[in-house]
């Protein structure tokens, strides 16, 4: 099998229905086609599976070439390589011959979920290819399967040394039936050739040469292009704004108001959507509008107005909980207590490539080309505002340059099919840098109050956990931010004899979003520099006080559930974790004067980590300058994928443990461009070192829980060099308690 794949194209194709499947091997030139689904948790939850079981597939041309139709978006995370090595091992297909061929239409991609979720279906519809193979070689020869065995898209007989390519076979393999594909037997993993090896992404080549198709290289015949004026006030209005200027410009062909929001009964708030024959000439227009506000109900909201919100939430009636015990945590008896605030602020996507998206109106149907990580609910979207038949909708879905949770759509898809309705010629919307930073959906404003006791020993008798927060995905019903915002604090992995978990939400006007890790990367800081507190209020080694605690959780069988599928942890597994990566890190080692190091472990979407970082703070400058960091993921697929993922992931999180920050004033975001927002940048980045122990088990989630360990880790190596607990992000030295 060859080492060194030759990058395949990334191609655009309708999505085949199931009222076309029969007819699809002929559609395909004579190829052996296999459906399977990969729909995972975030499928638009209009999509009706019983009309469209099959999303993904497999199609084998009598040419040797192999067609792999991903319903997954491709922004950087490698899946158009890790799900194709998954097919390849399993069906004995030559990797080099695989060409992925992105769906249209394709389900939501993100999560961490993509190849959690892929593994087990691509590797049971592999063997159905590899298994119909054999049969139809056996057929061939007229001697039994057994005899016979597949590898690199080739059958071979053994007894005689025949062999037939899959090629050869496709003609034959088509007339038989296929294995069921729940009882077709699968590869021992130990007979594995392919994954766990490290394997270049097959879409660098074509970006890097500039030939890949991102969102904002689509161009149609006839196209115009299009820019929104939108209030800058949180639920403001228009008030006036004057289309003569505007048009005045050259270039400039139409400027018109539409709804904010077209889905809502109240259409009377409006921006103003300017169209010309190219961006920069819709923009200058746009800048020439005269355009006045209205602020709206939330015109007084500012950073400190919010932040004494969410102090007040620490002591408000609690709308949830969660407890173990009859009792009030924080009044039965313990040897010593403790209690701290963690302060966590807005947070901006940054993605580099701005919100796009194309559409084009013709003869009654909708086209859309869109860097999107949800091709299913633009389309249900569209086919909402526009009073379409859904499957009169195709979202062709494109490369996008980040997505981290941007990517969902609202509100820059509505506004562009409101335009194209009112245009009928296709259009490109495009926002500004400016456009994205002050209408983000951002990652929420939150506290943490956490209190704890322990006795004599160091054992943790009780543990409460308030958490004030602004709310992700529960702004509109915040009882859904119990289950879904709340992991990597609700998944205590230390017990406590007495636990408790409430929650307030804070209201705001701040549109807040999925950002990558959503929960978990505040969660999990304020956890995990808690604990480290303990442990030096125990006057005992942070490691080992970890170490201790999750042996007691071992002992007695109590472990947290992943925020992923329920699965639960293995307190074993962290020690492991927790004993290879102070080895690795040297943890005992004297690091000499102004530096420390610090620690953290944590288990998300069945995914053990562990990480040390060392830090050196000095006339007043902090700089990390180490990062090491442990993984049990499970099975690896792609090594060079999964070290990608991890040491990415890294750099974020540091990059919003250390400088990022969105800010409100007077009801308007203020930070509108990077000249005030700031990003890690290259002179910031330490020493990254990334260990990986295969598990032996399915692969894991692996896109955001290591990001959520870098913020601790600093944190509590801050605190090793200085003596002083930094609470509140982005850490800032001149911000610091005792």
């Amino acid at each position: 099998m060859s080492t060194k794949p030759s990058p395949a194209p990334i191609e655009s194709k309708r999505t085949i229905s199931r009222r076309t499947f029969l007819g699809t091997s002929a559609a395909a030139g004579g190829a052996l086609v296999i459906g399977l689904t990969l729909r995972g948790r975030l499928h638009h939850p209009s999509s009706d599976p019983s009309r469209d079981p099959l999303n993904a597939w497999i199609r084998i041309h009598p040419d040797g070439q192999t067609h792999l139709v991903l319903n997954k978006s491709e922004m950087g995370q490698g899946v158009f390589t890790a799900l194709p090595m998954i097919l390849a091992e399993e069906a004995e297909i030559d990797f080099s011959r695989i060409t992925v061929i992105q769906a249209d239409n394709a389900d939501g991609t993100g999560g961490s979920g993509s190849v959690w979720e892929g593994y087990k279906p691509l590797r049971q519809a592999g063997a159905q290819v590899r298994e119909v193979m054999i049969a139809a070689a056996a057929r061939r020869w007229s001697v039994p399967t057994v005899q016979c065995r597949a590898r690199n898209s080739q059958v071979m007989h053994t007894p005689s040394g025949r062999g037939l390519s899959y090629a050869a076979l496709v003609k034959d393999a088509r007339q038989l039936p296929l294995p069921d594909p729940n009882t077709v037997p699968l590869k021992d993993p130990k007979d594995f050739t392919l994954l766990g090896r490290s394997i270049s992404h097959l879409d660098i080549p074509d970006k890097v040469k500039g030939a890949a198709p991102f969102g904002l290289d689509v161009r149609l015949p006839g196209m115009v292009y299009a820019v929104v004026a939108q209030c800058p006030y949180f639920r403001g209005d228009l008030l006036r704004f004057d289309g003569t200027r505007a048009k005045a410009i050259p270039g400039v062909l139409e400027v018109f108001d539409i709804p904010t929001d077209p889905h809502s009964a109240n259409k009377s708030t409006r921006e103003v959507a300017v169209v010309a024959t190219n961006t920069w000439a819709a923009i200058q227009g746009r800048n020439a509008l005269g355009i006045e506000w209205k602020p709206g109900q939330y015109h007084d909201e500012s950073t400190e107005s919010l932040t004494a919100q969410l102090r007040a939430g620490l002591d408000a009636q609690e709308y949830w909980n969660s407890t173990n015990t009859t009792l009030n945590p924080d009044t039965v008896p313990a040897a010593k207590r403790i209690e701290s605030v963690y302060e966590f602020p807005f947070l901006a996507h940054a993605t580099m490539e701005p919100m796009n998206i194309t559409i084009r109106l013709k003869d009654g149907r909708c086209e859309i080309w869109s860097p999107t990580q949800s091709g299913s609910g633009t389309q249900e979207n569209a086919a909402k505002i526009l009073g379409l038949d859904k499957d009169d909708v195709t979202v062709h879905v494109t490369f996008m340059g980040g997505g981290f949770g941007r990517r969902f759509g609202s509100p820059f898809d509505h506004q562009a099919l409101q335009i194209a309705r009112r245009t009928q010629r296709p259009v490109q919307l495009v926002w500004t840098r400016e456009d994205d930073f002050t209408h983000d959906r951002y990652r929420p404003a939150c506290m943490h109050r956490l209190r704890a006791g322990i006795d004599q020993e160091g054992n943790l008798v009780s543990w409460t956990d308030r958490i004030a927060d602004t709310t992700i995905i529960g702004q509109s019903d915040p009882r859904s931010a119990q289950s879904y915002e709340l992991g990597g604090a609700l998944d205590l992995p230390y017990p406590a004899q007495h636990f408790r978990m409430s929650y307030v939400p804070v209201d705001s006007g701040v549109t807040r979003g999925a950002w990558r890790g959503v929960e978990i990367s505040f969660n999990v800081l304020s956890v995990e520099c808690f604990i480290d507190e303990l442990a030096h209020l125990a006057r005992q080694d942070p490691y080992r006080f970890r170490r201790r605690l999750l042996q007691h959780a071992a002992a007695h069988s109590t472990a947290p559930r992943s925020n992923f599928d329920g699965t639960l942890a293995d307190p074993t597994r962290m020690i492991h974790m927790l004993d290879l990566v102070t080895e690795k890190a040297g943890w005992g080692k004297p690091l000499g004067p102004n530096r420390g190091r610090g620690i953290s472990c944590f288990f998300s979407k069945t995914t053990y980590l562990a990480q040390v970082a060392e830090v050196t703070v000095k006339d007043g400058n902090l700089h990390v300058d180490r990062v090491i960091t442990v993984v049990d993921p499970g099975r690896v697929i792609n090594m060079n994928g999964i070290r990608a993922q991890i040491e990415g992931a890294v750099l974020m999180g540091l990059s919003a443990a250390l400088k990022e920050r969105i800010t409100v004033k007077d009801g308007m975001i203020q930070q509108q461009n990077f000249n005030s927002y700031d990003l890690l940048r290259m002179p910031d980045a330490p020493q990254l070192e990334t260990y990986l122990v295969e598990g032996g088990r399915p692969p894991g989630g692996m896109g955001e829980p290591p990001l959520a360990l870098i913020g601790p880790s600093v944190g509590n190596a801050i605190f090793a060099a200085t003596g002083k607990r930094l609470r509140k992000l982005p850490f800032q030295l001149d911000e610091v308690s005792s």
